[in-house]
Formats: C-alpha cells, sequence, structure tokens
C-alpha cells in the first residue's frame, strides 16, 4: 500500500513556518516514515504532482503566480492546509491592501534607489489588487495559525490528519 504523500508550498510569505515545520527536528524522521514529500521548496522537486494526499501552504496570495499555483495545488491535493497566519489571514502581506500595489513598487524601485530606478518588469510577479488569504482564492480544509505555528502545533495537526482524526488547530493541547 502507497504511503500518503505530504506537500508544502511557499507564497507570499516569510519562510518563517517552513522554519517552524523544520523544527519539529527528530520528528521529521517518524514523519518520513509515514508520509512520502512530495513536493516542497526544501527539496528539489519543480513540478507539483497529480495527487496529493496533504499539502501546507504558507503565504498569503499576493501576485498572479501565486493565484496560478494556488488553483494548481487546490485541484490536486486532498487536504489544504493553510499554514501560519499570512495563509490564513493574508497577515503581513495584506498590510500592503491599503496603499496599493502601484505606490508600493514605486516606492521600493523608483524613490528609494540611486542606481537604475525603475519598476521591473521581469523576476519579479505581476502583484494582485490586493493580498489574500488562502481561502480566499481556494478552498481550505484546515486552519492552522500562528506567526509562525510552532512545531508541536504543525506536528500534531499532521499526525491527526494521518490518523485520521478531526485536528486540534486551537494548540491546547501544546500548551498554548
Amino acid at each position: 500500500m502507497a504511503r500518503p504523500t505530504l506537500a508544502t508550498v511557499w507564497l507570499d510569505g516569510c519562510s518563517g513556518c517552513h522554519m517552524s515545520f523544520l523544527d519539529m527536528d527528530e520528528r521529521l524522521l517518524d514523519l518520513a516514515e509515514r508520509v512520502d514529500l512530495v513536493y516542497s521548496p526544501l527539496v528539489d522537486i519543480k513540478v507539483f504532482p497529480e495527487h496529493v494526499d496533504l499539502c501546507l501552504v504558507e503565504g498569503a496570495v499576493s501576485s498572479e503566480e501565486d493565484l496560478h499555483k494556488i488553483r494548481l495545488v487546490r485541484e490536486r491535493t486532498g487536504t489544504l492546509i493553510s499554514l501560519g497566519d499570512c495563509a490564513v489571514t493574508a497577515n503581513v502581506p495584506g498590510m500592503r491592501n491599503p496603499i496599493g500595489p502601484g505606490p508600493i513598487l514605486e516606492r521600493a524601485y523608483v524613490e528609494n534607489v540611486t542606481r537604475n530606478p525603475g519598476i521591473p518588469l521581469q523576476m519579479v510577479p505581476a502583484l494582485l489588487p490586493t493580498a489574500r488569504p488562502v481561502h480566499r482564492v481556494v478552498p481550505v480544509d484546515v486552519y492552522l495559525p500562528g506567526c509562525p505555528p510552532s512545531a508541536d502545533l504543525i506536528h500534531g495537526v499532521l499526525v491527526d490528519l494521518l490518523e485520521g482524526r478531526t485536528p486540534d488547530t486551537t494548540g491546547a493541547r501544546f500548551g498554548r
């Protein structure tokens, strides 16, 4: 029997949630015995697989690239988990929403530079008018809040899901 598959995705965020994931330390080895990690910014896999059982998504949907990626991820994922406050609420990426992407890009790439001012048209993905939490774009199955969520909470939720239990995302059993 094939093991469940796990993916992690990084949209617009700081990578703190992935660092918390790595903070599971030796529990990562236990997790590796139970699942196959099939996609992540932590490994060198370039294409999101056709079917993934569990996917942790970090970050807000802030660019055209994020929008395309999250739609593909949702289409190919059984259980989608919003990982961290940026994915759950848009948190820090959402701070630009009242200002809009135009003034932000102008400030960063024109006003605050001394050499070669200009908004890049390549290498920087086109920004959406607003940064949105994942659930405002695609359906989410599990919300895992925190900035970042603790390694204990991430581990506990993954174990619950793997064992067929409804996860406790309050962190109550982890002393939060």
